[in-house]
C-alpha cells in the first residue's frame, strides 16, 4: 500500500515539475511580449511563395504547377455532362450549372423499374474519367444501393466515351 502512495506522489511531483517549467515560456510574457513574438515568426511556406512571386524565371517544371484562381477556374466535361443529362433522361431535371457540374434531377422512374429515384450528379474535372464524375442516388425511401449507384456511374461513362468516339469521328 505504501509503495503504491509513494509511487503516486512521485508521478504527481514529475508532472507537476513538468507543467511548471513549460509555463513560463508563454505565461511568463506580457500580452505586448507575446504579439511582438508571434510577429517575428516565420513561415516557410509564405517565404517560399513570396520568392517565386518575386522571381521572374521559370523552369520547366512551372507547367505542371496549378496556378489558378479555383474561384474562378471551373471546367466540367462535355461528355460527362451529356452522357449524364442522356441517360437520367427519365427522370426531370430541377436544377443545372454547368459552370460547377452539378445537375440534379427530380423523380422519376426508369423504364421497366417501379421504383422511383433522385439524383444528383458532380462533375469535378475536364477530363474524361471516374474520379470526374459522383452520384448521388436516392430513393423514397432513402439512399439507394452502392449497386445502383455503380450501375449508373458506369452507363453515364460508357455513354460519355461512345459521344467522345463519335464525336472524334467528324
Amino acid at each position: 500500500m505504501r509503495k503504491t502512495t509513494g509511487l503516486r506522489a512521485i508521478a504527481g511531483l514529475a508532472v507537476l515539475a513538468t507543467v511548471a517549467s513549460c509555463g513560463t515560456a508563454f505565461f511568463g510574457r506580457t500580452p505586448e511580449e507575446r504579439r511582438a513574438r508571434a510577429v517575428e515568426q516565420v513561415n516557410p511556406a509564405t517565404i517560399a511563395r513570396d520568392a517565386r512571386a518575386n522571381s521572374n524565371t521559370s523552369s520547366f517544371f512551372d507547367l505542371f504547377e496549378n496556378r489558378d484562381d479555383p474561384n474562378t477556374t471551373l471546367e466540367v466535361n462535355k461528355y460527362l455532362w451529356n452522357a449524364s443529362l442522356d441517360v437520367l433522361s427519365f427522370m426531370p431535371v430541377q436544377n443545372a450549372d454547368p459552370f460547377s457540374g452539378v445537375i440534379q434531377f427530380g423523380y422519376g422512374v426508369p423504364p421497366g423499374g417501379g421504383r422511383a429515384y433522385q439524383a444528383t450528379v458532380l462533375i469535378q474535372d475536364p477530363a474524361l474519367d471516374a474520379r470526374s464524375l459522383n452520384v448521388a442516388l436516392r430513393t423514397r425511401g432513402g439512399t439507394a444501393s452502392r449497386e445502383t449507384q455503380r450501375a449508373i456511374e458506369d452507363a453515364i461513362l460508357t455513354r460519355a466515351r461512345q459521344l467522345r468516339i463519335a464525336d472524334s469521328r467528324l
